[in-house]
């Protein structure tokens, strides 16, 4: 079976110049308005070429940025070099190094990392990455939906069941929209955007 990875250390070098040609708000338009304004702790887990950390750190947040095949961490960290951002190579479903560190987070983003992992990988990693979000804090998600790219591991993910998986955990679901992609009229995304409420007697 193919690693949830498969095929993105070939392709690091055409990747890191693709997904850095559109900026991170165009692309997380839907759920922008839930990430927060004031300096923040956020974690980035698929973080690839550091696009996305590199924005929310030039916003005063402290970033991790979690990736898990080291062309893109190593291209990622030539690129976005900055204090704001640590860089770990770790990945789900289970994220054991950044679990040990015992840490939770104002924001976690998984983004177009999700349906890289089969049924039973994602019912064992809502929980991991669920317990990384502080109470009050979001989770932000997207699930690619259409034909997989020659050479990937991906799977037909629906925004039913993230949500279902995420509710057991206590994320309420804020947002759920689908986008189109510049991938073609054949590829879509959901946008999800989750909180975990406090909860209160």
């Amino acid at each position: 079976m193919k690693k949830s990875t498969a095929g993105y250390a070939q392709e690091a070098p055409a990747l890191l110049e693709l997904y850095e040609s559109i900026s991170a708000e165009t692309l997380h338009q839907p759920v922008w308005h839930l990430i927060p304004t004031t300096p923040s702790t956020l974690i980035d887990i698929g973080a690839g070429t550091g696009r996305d950390a590199a924005h929310f750190a030039a916003m005063g947040h402290r970033v991790l940025a979690v990736e898990p095949v080291a062309e893109m961490r190593e291209g990622a960290m030539k690129l976005h070099p900055s204090p704001r951002i640590e860089w770990l190579a770790d990945a789900l479903p289970a994220l054991a190094r950044v679990r040990a560190r015992g840490r939770t987070f104002d924001a976690v983003l998984a983004s177009a990392v999700w349906m890289h992992l089969d049924a039973t990988e994602r019912a064992e990693a809502m929980p991991a990455i669920a317990s990384l979000v502080r109470p009050e804090g979001v989770l932000l998600l997207s699930l690619r939906h259409g034909p997989v790219p020659e050479g990937r591991r991906m799977f037909e993910v629906t925004p039913e069941e993230t949500i279902a998986l995420a509710a057991r955990e206590g994320l309420t679901c804020l947002v759920n929209v689908v986008t189109p992609s510049r991938q073609g009229p054949e590829v879509t995304w959901s946008r999800l955007g989750f909180r975990k409420l406090s909860s209160r007697a």
